[in-house]
């Protein structure tokens, strides 16, 4: 079983890239993302039953993960996975959007301003999941604000 969770918190193996494996993983997401949908303009609502999946298989692989690891180990990358999902929620599939969410996500996860490194505190994979899933709402919320008021 922790083979099939070493897969998981790797996303697939994006996690023993060393050195950048995050923003290969985000990166890999927002292909994956853009690819599925058909790089199509319509909101789709499975989006978030997907992106709620990955979050929760998360959290679960991460805690498993930790006795062999340590705590929130670089190979750990599906929480850039499930963050870089939120931030591409409920927004329309077009390719500088894609990207937008892209450089936003990586800001916030990288520079964790309001709070978010206070989330990795948290025991287990709440602690690996939560910097970033809040990384993920903030690039959401901003690319929502700059979507009603027209600015792409």
């Amino acid at each position: 079983m922790i083979q099939l969770h070493k897969l998981i918190s790797t996303s697939l193996g994006i996690g023993y890239v060393g050195k950048g494996g995050g923003t290969v993983a985000a990166v890999a997401t927002c292909i994956a993302w853009y690819l599925w949908q058909g790089g199509g303009n319509e909101l789709v609502f499975w989006q978030a039953g997907v992106t709620f999946l990955i979050t929760a298989l998360g959290v679960w692989s991460a805690t498993e993960v930790e006795p062999y690891w340590g705590k929130d180990d670089k190979k750990v990358v599906i929480d850039e996975v499930a963050g870089m999902c939120i931030s591409l929620l409920f927004v329309p599939v077009q390719l500088h959007y894609v990207a937008a969410a892209l450089v936003l996500f990586r800001f916030f996860d990288i520079v964790k301003p309001f709070y978010i490194r206070r989330t990795e505190k948290l025991a287990g994979g709440w602690g690996v999941m939560l910097d970033d899933v809040l990384s993920g709402v903030y690039a959401n919320v901003i690319l929502h604000l700059c979507l009603y008021f027209d600015l792409f």
